[in-house]
């Protein structure tokens, strides 16, 4: 038996099934939809020799068109219905840019969902000073979003709150790796306040009691990923913005080196430029157009637990995870960093190395309720630097991938800055360390 996950519900089919059989299972014409496996679509000829894995993700759309006429037109053409391409469409609609977003999938359903909302640009200290500058940059720009989307979608609370990051050490090395940040304090422009035992116990009494000091940051924070993505794309829709979703996209027009239209299985839209934000399936996408962009999914795991009064009022930083207190009185665990892949669902293995991590930062948590666990798939890169820009050898296709554990907090100056960029034609200078060029 395999157990596959089929348009968002898990389902247990025979070994050996076929995207053919689960068709004539289901009692669906195969002439009357598209099947995604994996985020990629699979040919009507190829149904019958396409064989389903255990943990495959299949999307299976009925078509509400038909032949290859076009259904829809626009400006740009948003491929990708997360918090990036959300982000995107968003600023885009501020341009008076008119814009499609086209999904595989439900919104923000892919590494949108998948992600904790954390919004903390010195997680990646270790990485290249730039990505900490991009960060800070989007760090900036969420209370002027929140705000505006608070009075364009009052019905939408995206609970963006500054609860502070504490980063924890349970030895001396610890503590020095920690203590280099402070040497940046004035680069970084963020307040960062050393703690010793004794204030550590005074700000989170419950954390472990082999922690011998903190670095603590009360200007990083959280939101909620799914709510500030609804957000957005209801902010969008206002504007006039159109979102397909489940509509997978099957292949591009062409006429010399511009994209012309996205085809689906329901027809065409026509489009003057083209936006690739599909995280870590940019890469298959732009294959279709002869051009190799390096995103790799790197699958992370979490916990989300309860059952009990919240623990922490911070986001506590350990060396080994993290956690975080949620609006809803839940406290999510995370988060596993594997490359492994297109490989869907959760592990007892990582699973239970997101609980050691949770559980040595806070014991009391080994009491909790276990009330969900989840994965994703985010999209890295080689450098670990998002990519963000046109694609060689095509005027008006642009990428937005490769943010990697960082796509919430870069989704606003993501969005800012590729709107603009198409908007007024003109290439962005904020934009050029994360050109694809660096890889040609």
């Amino acid at each position: 038996m395999i157990i596959i996950t089929l348009n968002g519900e898990q389902r247990t089919f025979d070994d050996g099934t076929t995207v053919a059989t689960l068709l004539q299972k289901l009692d669906i014409d195969k002439r009357r939809v598209a099947v995604a496996v994996n985020g990629e679509v699979v040919p009507r000829a190829q149904h019958g020799d396409t064989e389903l894995r255990d943990g495959a993700a299949v999307e299976v759309v009925r078509m509400v068109g038909g032949g290859a006429d076009v259904r829809d037109s626009a400006d740009a053409v948003i491929v990708g219905a997360g918090i990036i391409g959300c982000a995107i469409a968003y600023e885009l609609s501020r341009c008076g840019v008119s814009c499609v977003v086209i999904d595989s999938r439900l919104l923000g359903m892919a590494a949108t969902n998948a992600a904790a909302g954390i919004l903390a640009p010195l997680a990646e200290f270790d990485r290249p000073d730039e990505l900490v500058r991009f960060g800070l940059e989007g760090l900036e720009r969420y209370p002027t979003w929140v705000e505006r989307l608070g009075e364009e979608v009052p019905d939408v609370d995206v609970e963006f709150q500054r609860t502070g990051v504490l980063r924890v050490a349970f030895n001396g090395r610890e503590m020095n790796a920690l203590r280099k940040t402070l040497q940046h304090r004035g680069k970084l422009g963020l307040e960062l306040i050393e703690l010793g035992p004794g204030e550590i116990r005074e700000l989170e009494p419950r954390l472990n009691e082999d922690v011998v000091g903190g670095l603590l940051c009360p200007d990083e924070g959280q939101i909620s990923n799914q709510l500030f993505t609804l957000a957005l794309s209801r902010a969008a829709t206002q504007r006039g913005a159109r979102f397909y979703e489940r509509s997978p996209v099957t292949g591009f027009r062409r006429e010399g080196g511009r994209v012309t239209a996205v085809r689906t299985e329901a027809g065409e839209v026509a489009c003057e430029h083209l936006v690739l934000a599909t995280g870590p399936w940019v890469r298959p996408l732009v294959a279709k157009l002869g051009v190799e962009v390096p995103t790799r999914p790197i699958r992370g795991q979490m916990i989300a637990l309860g059952g009990m009064s919240t623990p922490i009022r911070h986001i506590v930083w350990g060396p080994r995870g993290y956690i975080l207190p949620r609006a809803n009185g839940l406290v999510f665990a995370g988060a596993t960093v594997e490359d492994v892949g297109f490989r869907f669902g959760t592990t007892k293995r990582g699973l239970a190395q997101v609980r050691r991590g949770a559980f040595e930062l806070v014991p009391q948590l080994r009491q909790a309720r276990e009330h969900f666990s989840w994965f994703g798939l985010r999209p890295g890169s080689p450098d670990g630097l998002p990519m963000l820009g046109p694609i060689p050898g095509y005027e008006n296709v642009t990428v937005a991938t490769g943010h990697f554990r960082n796509g919430i907090l870069l989704a606003p100056i993501t969005g800012e800055l590729i709107a603009e960029e198409i908007a007024t034609g003109k290439p962005s200078k904020r934009l050029k360390p994360f050109g694809l060029e660096r890889f040609v």
